[in-house]
Parts: C-alpha cells; structure tokens; sequence
C-alpha cells in the first residue's frame, strides 16, 4: 500500500484532489491509520482514478462522476448521461463560435476604419414574447406615438402590464413618404383580450438577429441604419425579415432625447 503522499506523486493527482474525492465518496482510501489518520490507497485504485479523472476531463461534475461510479448505472443510462453532455458541449462550442464572429466582426470594423466603431453589432437570438399591438397604415412615420397611447390605454384599461420595452416594426418592403404600414408592440406578461385594433399574440423570435444598441434621439437614427447596412454588406450578412426597434429608454423615461436609448434588430443570414 501506498501512503497518500506516495499515492499523489505516482498517480499525477494532488493530495488535495485525492483528500476531497475522499470526503465525498468517489475514491476512499484502502485503509486509515487510526493513530496517526494516515491514509493508504493500493495500486489497484489506479484505474478507478484514472476513470474518474477521465470523465472529468469529458465536462462531467464530480457529482454526475460520483453517479456515474457508484450507482452501478446499466448502459443506457451511462448513454443518457454523455448524450446530455455532448449536448451541453455543443451549445458552449456555439457559444464560442459566436464570439469568435463578434471577435472577427469587430477586427473588420477597426481595420476599415482606423478606430473603435461608432456602433457594435451583436449577433444573438432573439426569444419569441407576447405582446399586445396595434398595426395601421399612418399619414407618416412620425405619427406612431399615437398608436402607442392607443395601446398603453388598452393594455392597462384590460388589468395588463408591460413587460418589455415598446417595440416599433415597419412591414413595408421598401421606404414609403406617406402611408407606411406599421406596427406598434408592447409585451405584457400574460394574455388580455383582443379588441379593437388591438391584437394579443406571440411575436415570433430571431434564430440569428444583428443587433446594434443606439444611444441619441430618433432623428439620428438613419445614421445607425445606414451603418447596419455596411455592416451587413462587409460581413458578408443578408436581412431575412422586417427589422424592429426597441426602445429601451423613451420618451416615457426622460425628457432628454439625448438620453433615448433604442436596441436595433435586424434577422439575418450569412448570404
């Protein structure tokens, strides 16, 4: 037998990794002193130890090792067990490929430039929500604030609640100077009933969505467009969709246009 100094040094593994997997079950020692506390380990423990570190290597947690080793798990569990962790390795190998993206997104920018970019562009996914809205053609785009009030009236006239910053989508296929076809968008938390011009639905979600934060008044906010569509254009990017604006702090916040902070989201594609 081997004290647990000896144990340490032979097996690679430090006596203090071997002293937890101790305290808690995964790989007692063979025998302890009862003098001294002095604690053996036998070279026939070498392959469970090496299993153990093995499957820690593979993502596992000591405590699904400790499952792992000690329940006697049949082959479709042990199965079950890699099949959610290949899954779990999967979406952090995702994970960093998007940032890896947004990493190469933003070399191209300083490199066109010669400095930071006035707009970052993140790429995510964007979750389907519920919202209450009212779509209409208008005289012209500044006209949307009326249909918010609309809508803020009827959301809490029902016992709703906002519970999300106001969104803005524009179903035109292309700009028009008089008659667009907007859509104001409110989330609420759970369902009220429909009326009116009022529609209660799921807003579906963006697999893959650039999204640019904007911090200035409306009136500016050609430039930010102008700027995603380089962006795209650079990047090697096409739009799938309607874009939408989120409004993170409006009017309804501050008094200050320059203190309007308004989220982006344009659905995309590599092209």
């Amino acid at each position: 037998m081997f004290r647990i100094g000896d144990f340490s040094r032979l097996s690679f593994v430090t006596v203090k990794t071997l002293r937890y997997y101790d305290e808690i079950g995964l790989l007692k020692p063979v025998s302890v002193d009862r003098f001294t506390g002095y604690r053996y380990y036998s070279a026939d423990q070498i392959p469970r130890l090496y299993y153990v570190v093995t499957l820690k290597n593979l993502g596992l947690t000591l405590e699904e090792i400790t499952t792992f080793i000690n329940d006697g798990l049949n082959p479709g569990q042990m199965r079950d067990i890699f099949i959610l962790k290949q899954a779990e390795l999967r979406r952090r190998v995702d994970e960093e490929k998007r940032r890896l993206e947004q990493v190469e997104n933003m070399l191209v920018q300083i490199e066109q430039s010669g400095k930071m970019p006035d707009y970052q562009v993140v790429i995510k996914k964007i979750e389907p929500h519920l919202i209450a809205s009212v779509r209409a053609i208008l005289p012209a785009y500044g006209e949307i604030g009326g249909l918010y009030q609309e809508l803020m009236q009827y959301v809490y006239g029902h016992g709703g609640r906002p519970a999300g910053p106001s969104i803005y989508i524009c179903h035109d296929a292309e700009f028009k100077e008089t008659n667009p076809d907007i859509e104001a968008g409110i989330p609420i938390a759970a369902p009220i009933p429909e009326g009116g011009r009022v529609k209660v639905y799921e807003l579906p979600g963006m697999d893959q969505a650039a999204c640019i934060t904007y911090k200035g008044p409306y009136e500016k906010l050609h430039d930010v467009y102008a700027f995603a569509m380089r962006w795209m254009e650079s990047n090697g990017y096409r739009c799938t969709g309607s874009d939408r604006e989120h409004y993170l702090t409006g009017p309804h916040e501050t008094t200050d246009p320059a203190e309007y902070v308004t989220e982006l989201q344009f659905p995309v594609e590599k092209a």
